[in-house]
Order: structure tokens, then C-alpha cells, then sequence
């Protein structure tokens, strides 16, 4: 950044920090370093779009808490945090949803927040995640996905949830 300040008319960086050499800076971070330090207002909506496509053509496999970018990025399946961003969509308030928990807004970069199911979440989880799937609501579907997420180390699969839904609707 000092560089910049100091008058440099270009920052070089590459794809997923992916070059010649180690050390690369990667051209997304640094995007979005200098988009909520407020140093440039450039639309970034399409940025998550030119990850894909670089990931893709890199062929690096990009770690699922890759910053910003990453599967998890912007998922939550602990329940305190995930009732606090349903309560601000449920009200359309997708500006409050995306930093009552977050530093970084998943929209400004073309993302979304994620509510999963896990062993951290809580019934309004699985009621959002039925909802978002338009699968019907029942005390008793929730209370199965309940126990059965509490039993879990980590956050479930979206097949895992449809499988065990499958499961509790054909008893």
C-alpha cells in the first residue's frame, strides 16, 4: 500500500496467488483488502465469478476457508449466529444479514450468506434449511434433523440432510 501512496500506477498480482514464484499477492485479496479499507468502490459482484473460472483453469484446489472465496467462507451452522442473520433475511434485510456475524459482506463480492445444519445449530437451522428447500415443516422432521445433527462433528451435507428427510419420510 505504500507503494501505491508513494505514487505506483500499478499493484501486480496474480490468480489465487498462483505464479512463477512463492510470494505471489493474491489479486483477490488484495481487491478486497483495498474495497473495505475503502481505498477503491469498484462493483466487485463479479469477482467470486473470476475465482471460479481462474480455480478452474489453475486446476489448485481451493481449501474450503480460503478467505472470502472459500465453500465456508460465509456459511454458519452454529445456532446463535445463523438466527441472527435468518432473522435479518427474513426481514430483507440483506445489508444487516451479511454483517451482524461477518467482517466482510458476502455481497459486495457476489456471495451469499449460507446457514447450514450442524452439531452447533439450533431448531431455527433446520427450519430456514427446510424452508430454502421447500421441503414442509413438521415438529417431528425437525426434532429427527435435530438429533440426528447433534450426533454430527461437523456441519452436515446438503445430501445428507435431503437422505436423512428421505429416511424419516418413508417411516
Amino acid at each position: 500500500m505504500q507503494q501505491v501512496e508513494a505514487g505506483a500506477d500499478v499493484i501486480h498480482g496474480t490468480a489465487l496467488g498462483v505464479g512463477e514464484r512463492a510470494g505471489n499477492a493474491p489479486l483477490d485479496q488484495t481487491l478486497v483488502n483495498l474495497k473495505l479499507m475503502g481505498v477503491i468502490e469498484n462493483d466487485l459482484t463479479l469477482l467470486d465469478a473470476y475465482m471460479q473460472k481462474a480455480n478452474e483453469y489453475i486446476e489448485v484446489p481451493l481449501p474450503r476457508n480460503y478467505p472470502v472465496f472459500g465453500e465456508d467462507a460465509f456459511e454458519t451452522g452454529t445456532g446463535v449466529h445463523a438466527s441472527a442473520v435468518i432473522k435479518a433475511m427474513r426481514k430483507g434485510d440483506h445489508w444487516l444479514a451479511d454483517r451482524v456475524y461477518s467482517g466482510v459482506p458476502a455481497g459486495d463480492f457476489g456471495l451469499k450468506q449460507v446457514i447450514r445444519i450442524g452439531h452447533m445449530s439450533g431448531r431455527s437451522n433446520i427450519i430456514w434449511w427446510l424452508e430454502q428447500n421447500e421441503i414442509e415443516v413438521s415438529d417431528d422432521l425437525v426434532a429427527h434433523l435435530f438429533e440426528i445433527a447433534k450426533s454430527q462433528k461437523r456441519n452436515m451435507l446438503d445430501e445428507e440432510i435431503h437422505a436423512a428427510v428421505s429416511a424419516f419420510s418413508s417411516q
